[in-house]
């Protein structure tokens, strides 16, 4: 801008420029100019939010298999199987006129995956002459043979336990007879190639030495490889003093050559007391068959069923056969004799409810007097103690309780009847072992077993099975009744038919021994039943036909999960039978068959023989116990006993 010239003439000339401008623009409309080249794409927009979910689609089909691959080499063989089990061919209850007078066993078992031929062999029969000597025939002190009113023979038709001992090479049978007085014969045996078993001679074994032999029943053999008998059923050493009449003093006095109905009390008493029975009785053969006899007093007096020895060969386990009796443990000082040690008796906490019909219970032992020989035991009787030496007595009230507790009369109530009793100051000793069953009553301990009979132990399980032959008196829940007078420990529900319990065993130091029974459980029991008339077993049968009735002498065959079980009865079966329990399964198998009236005695079972095993087995008295008119018209030899086995086996050990 030059110096002078006026702001207003410089806006004009501005102003005429552009209005010069404008008018040139709207005078010139030419074509359009051609589009510019596409500019460059810009960037892309945020992505917009993902749509739902679509549904999911139909499956494909199935695809046809492969072709199978080719089969594989095949491994190493595994070791040989350690498992062991037996299986009896079951036989069937006897139900023909036959079948019920025959002796029937399995004919075959099944042994470790292999079939074996088994069936029952008789060794001797009673009254059968073999040399100069008559297999069960009673003698009497003196040597010479007990005599029938008509001059004939005593022979005893009850043969029950009959042990095998294997002792230098030579087979010794053991056979006791139940009776008064009583008997036990030793038979020499012969063994085939095959395992059979035959009798080559036998002979009474002399008890002279120990005031003859009363009543054995069942049995076992020690660990030491001795026959241990029992004497079941002793005389009341209470009765016994008020006796007025050698008649009333029993049977036993025949065996001192004594006449019951001619013989005074005087003379009856000069050579027979009660406490002279009613103890374990230990026979020992030797090599040349010679018998060594030892009662046991040390181990107590009382109904003695069996006496079984523990594998520590210590402990013992003895059963009392009765109504209200003990269930009985002895420790020996020493293992492997039975001379000396200490006494208890069970005491039955019932750990199930009142009147349960399977039964469970804590045991705890109590202890019965000191500890004691059978030289000390032994010096009592031959001092010729008496019952009122022992204990003071006055009856019991109508309520079963004492009117003179205050001053230490205690009731109870045992085989013996209801009594209050006061033991006499420093009588601890003779009480225990004379007076066992009324001792262990006194300081407290259960005497309301019922029929306690068979006891076998399982050292794989670590049980000891004992049998009840008879779920009753004082074992039932009959608080006025078998119980009166007593505590009522055991409350379960009444079982004709009986029962098989298993205890637990487990150490016990206190005691010192590690196979104490600490609790009590019931394995299996009869069905009581009433059949039909109509039915093949109604009548003679009030137990069922395919159950146990009043299980007796029991035995476990060891590692092979089984127990025997042998039956006594008389109204629960017509035909007694020997089953096969199966400890794992609770199968029962039928495997033996009695006669008519008879009874399944003595089981037990021998693993290993020379090679061979074997369920002894004997049938005693035939038409004895029942049905005695089924004798009528026979021959007189159905009356004889059999002793034998079943089978027999591969050693089974």
């Amino acid at each position: 801008m030059q110096r002078g010239v006026s702001k207003w003439a410089m806006w004009s000339a501005r102003m005429v420029v552009a209005s010069t401008v404008a008018l040139g623009l709207a005078a010139c409309s030419g074509e359009d100019g051609k589009n510019g080249a596409d500019g460059a794409p810009g960037a892309s927009g945020t992505n917009g939010s993902a749509g739902p979910t679509g549904d999911q689609g139909d499956k494909g089909d199935k695809g046809a298999p492969g072709a199978q691959g080719p089969t594989g080499d095949s491994g190493a063989q595994g070791p040989a199987g350690t498992a062991k089990a037996i299986r009896f061919a079951p036989i069937n209850a006897a139900l023909t006129d036959a079948e019920k007078r025959a002796v029937y066993a399995s004919t075959s078992a099944n042994v470790d995956g292999k079939d074996v031929a088994i069936k029952f062999e008789t060794v001797l029969r009673s009254g059968q002459k073999l040399g100069d000597n008559v297999f069960g025939r009673i003698m009497k002190k003196d040597g010479s043979p007990l005599k029938q009113a008509d001059n004939s023979d005593v022979i005893s038709p009850s043969n029950d336990f009959s042990s095998i001992l294997n002792v230098g090479g030579k087979l010794f049978e053991i056979t006791q007879f139940e009776t008064t007085p009583a008997a036990m014969y030793l038979t020499e045996l012969s063994q085939d190639a095959n395992g059979k078993l035959t009798a080559k001679s036998t002979r009474p074994i002399d008890f002279s030495g120990v005031n003859g032999l009363w009543i054995p029943c069942a049995g076992s053999v020690s660990p030491w490889n001795t026959h241990l008998g029992s004497e079941e059923y002793p005389a009341d050493g209470r009765s016994y003093e008020t006796a007025s009449s050698a008649s009333a003093l029993g049977s036993m006095i025949t065996y001192y050559g004594l006449n019951p109905s001619t013989a005074t009390v005087a003379e009856a008493k000069a050579v027979y007391h009660p406490y002279h029975h009613g103890y374990v009785v230990e026979v020992a053969v030797d090599a040349a068959g010679k018998t060594t006899v030892t009662k046991h007093y040390a181990a107590g007096r009382r109904a003695l069923e069996l006496a079984y020895v523990m594998p520590d060969r210590k402990t013992v386990y003895l059963s009392d056969d009765g109504k209200n009796d003990a269930l009985y443990m002895f420790v020996a000082k020493n293992a492997g004799d039975l001379s000396e040690g200490t006494l208890y008796a069970a005491r039955w906490y019932q750990t199930s409810a009142s009147g349960a019909a399977n039964g469970t219970a804590d045991i705890y032992w109590i202890q019965l007097g000191p500890s004691a020989t059978n030289a000390q035991v032994k010096a009592l009787i031959d001092a010729n103690i008496q019952f009122s030496q022992i204990f003071e007595t006055e009856p019991q009230q109508a309520d079963g309780t004492c009117a003179n507790a205050a001053t230490g009369f205690r009731a109870i109530n045992t085989d013996t009847g209801r009594e209050c009793l006061r033991l006499k100051a420093g009588q601890e000793l003779a009480a225990s072992r004379l007076e066992s069953r009324r001792y262990a009553a006194y300081l407290g301990a259960t005497t309301e077993f019922n029929k306690t009979e068979g006891i076998t132990f399982d050292a794989h399980r670590s049980r000891l099975y004992v049998a009840f032959s008879d779920i009753g008196g004082g074992m039932a829940n009959e608080p006025t009744g078998s119980d009166l007078g007593g505590p009522n420990h055991v409350q379960l529900a009444k079982n004709y038919c009986g029962a098989v319990y298993e205890f637990a065993i487990s150490p016990n130091g206190t005691i010192g021994s590690a196979y104490v029974a600490e609790s009590a459980s019931a394995l299996v029991e009869g069905v009581q039943v009433s059949y039909p008339a109509g039915s093949p077993w109604a009548g003679k049968n009030s137990c069922s036909i395919n159950g146990l009735a009043n299980p007796d002498n029991i035995a476990v065959i060891p590692g092979y999960d089984t127990l025997l079980i042998g039956e006594d009865t008389g109204a629960g079966h017509q035909n007694d039978v020997v089953w096969s329990f199966n400890l794992t399964t609770h199968e029962l198998t039928r495997i033996f068959s009695t006669p008519y009236g008879s009874e399944t005695t003595g089981v037990y079972f021998f693993p290993n023989i020379n090679g061979h095993a074997y369920i002894k087995a004997q049938v005693q008295h035939p038409y004895g116990e029942s049905d005695t008119d089924m004798a009528n018209g026979q021959d007189p030899s159905v009356k004889q006993s059999y002793t034998g086995y079943i089978g027999p086996f591969p050693a089974m050990d």
